[in-house]
């Protein structure tokens, strides 16, 4: 057997498995691959995508995998290529996306010879794969690959055991790593179908205690369930951006703020997808005086204050709760939202919470039109989650797997592509620099319609209101916090040939937003960051109640 017909059956599987999308990083060791997954382009059985850099290659397929809803694979050669994958791989381990690695490697006996781009690439992943797999083409055992990679796909995607996440298949290639005579014609492999586990039936609670239903980072599926569910019971919906949960007339807009100042009076929390995205709610998480249950489809679960009392697939409450206690939390998220819009406009200068207020309220107004939005961690995705509450919101993902900042712009580039809808961007400058890569694109790869917004107040805001913005820490702050970088991000846009916009009037940048992105477009709207910790100590007092002074 030749390097190209292990290639060509890894390939064909992954179609038959339901791929529909494979984005190719350059390489010489992994040219059979590359061939196989052209030609199977050609033949109009996927879409190709080529990324020159793996980082951004592995996070363009993390963003089809989430655009898509579906398992994506991403293919590398040897060596240090691999380990650029390891970030988006990390993201999809902890946002359980199905991405499926698949490295080329040297032969098995080359390992610790010194030979060129050779490195130990087994288990490289571990322990962040849902599964992994050797192959080499040295096998002749076609059945063993075909096996191998119908595993890692329902591994993948969890259909067995309800855990999706990353997988990892590293083959082996010999020379001629191109098509030529010796290639056989295999057999098509028979049709195989891994049937998903059944999901148990929902568990039923009275609606008694104190509840509030927490919506954390989450698929528009589960958002959907948690808002469901918080209306029907008539309980206060506490939901983060990104849990595609806040809209409606349970989500309070401004929770985080009234936390601290309804927090005794909690006695239920109803979990569902990832919080992760303020302290206060941290605290309530890891509270052992209040009831916690947390909703999972998966066969694992979100507990990061260890103090989880029951984890179920479904839920349904009977009954309505006290409307009282939905009266309370509305009140006050009104009142405090008007005194946040005054606060926000006597600031003068546009903030970060004004700009995440205008980009929500904008795409809140088009949603027929089916925009995505894709917020960038650190403070856009905080921004935004002060933002008004309307009847209706944007589909919102954001990388909160881990929270970072690794690959936003390509992530945001491969929902748009696995989607097939207009995205919409909004990310700090740190962030949009740290993957600027992501605006590389060659000439014939298929292009997202992509709007990036970038909130530039040139360095990192987001330390000013933790610890390290204290007074005392000043001396130390600018240099290791603050990192102030001063690049001209419009001369950026035109070194990528990336159409660019300076808007200083969110008036203006409404305007913009109400008009659908084509192609690759950037908006760059300037901050001042040195008031961002007396204004986040403003908003925090309002939220308690207090004067802000």
């Amino acid at each position: 057997m030749t390097a190209m017909d292990l290639a060509r059956v890894v390939i064909a599987e992954l179609v038959a498995g339901g791929v529909a999308d494979v984005v190719v990083a350059p390489g010489s060791r992994n040219a059979p691959l590359g061939f196989a997954a052209w030609q199977a382009a050609e033949r109009g059985e996927l879409a190709l995508h080529v990324r020159i850099d793996e980082r951004d290659a592995g996070f363009t397929a993390l963003g089809l995998a989430i655009g898509g809803g579906r398992p994506v694979a991403v293919i590398t050669t040897s060596g240090t290529a691999v380990a650029n994958l390891h970030p988006a791989v990390l993201e999809a381990a902890h946002g359980r996306r199905p991405l499926i690695v698949i490295s080329a490697d040297r032969p098995g006996y080359l390992i610790g010879s010194g030979a060129n781009q050779t490195t130990d690439q087994r288990g490289i992943f571990a322990p962040a794969v849902r599964d992994d797999a050797q192959l080499a083409d040295a096998d002749d055992q076609p059945g063993h690959w075909r096996f191998a990679v119908r595993r890692l796909l329902a591994a993948a995607t969890g259909l067995r055991d309800r855990r999706p996440g990353p997988v990892h298949l590293n083959v082996a290639l010999r020379p001629p790593l191109v098509p030529g005579p010796a290639d056989r014609e295999l057999a098509p492999a028979r049709p195989f179908r891994a049937e998903p586990a059944p999901a148990p039936d929902p568990v039923r609670l009275p609606a008694a205690p104190r509840t509030v239903v927490l919506a954390g980072d989450a698929d528009p599926a589960v958002g959907a369930a948690a808002r469901a569910l918080a209306e029907a019971a008539g309980l206060p919906l506490l939901a983060e951006p990104s849990s595609n949960a806040r809209a409606g007339g349970s989500a309070i807009g401004a929770y985080r703020l009234l936390l601290d100042r309804f927090a005794d009076r909690i006695e239920r929390v109803i979990g569902f997808g990832h919080p992760t995205l303020s302290r206060p709610v941290s605290r309530l998480l890891a509270r052992e005086d209040v009831e916690l249950i947390m909703v999972s489809p998966t066969a694992d679960w979100i507990d990061p204050g260890l103090a989880a009392d029951r984890v179920v697939d479904a839920v349904i409450v009977d009954g309505r709760g006290d409307p009282g206690w939905l009266v309370d939390w509305r009140t006050a998220d009104a009142e405090l939202g008007a005194a946040l819009v005054d606060a926000l406009d006597r600031a003068g200068a546009i903030t970060g919470p004004a700009l995440g207020a205008a980009v929500w309220s904008a795409l809140s107004g088009v949603t027929a039109r089916g925009d995505v939005l894709v917020l960038g961690s650190s403070n856009p995705v905080r921004d935004v989650d002060l933002a008004p509450i309307g009847e209706q919101a944007p589909v919102t993902f954001a990388n909160r797997g881990l929270a970072g900042i690794d690959g936003t712009v390509a992530t945001a580039a491969g929902i748009a592509l696995g989607a097939g809808r207009p995205v919409q961007l909004l990310v700090g400058d740190l962030t949009f620099l740290h993957d600027v890569n992501g605006l590389l694109l060659g000439p014939d790869e298929p292009r997202p319609d992509l709007r990036i917004i970038v909130a530039n107040d040139d360095g990192g805001s987001i330390f000013a209101t933790l610890e390290q913005g204290a007074p005392e820490h000043a001396g130390a702050f600018e240099r290791i916090f603050g990192t102030p970088h001063g690049t001209d991000l419009a001369a950026l846009a035109a070194a990528y040939r990336v159409p660019y916009q300076r808007i200083d009037d969110l008036s203006v940048l409404g305007k913009q937003l109400a008009r659908a992105p084509r192609g690759i477009e950037m908006i760059e709207v300037p901050l001042d960051r040195t008031g961002r910790r007396e204004l986040d100590q403003r908003l925090r007092s309002l939220g308690r109640g207090e004067s802000p002074g």
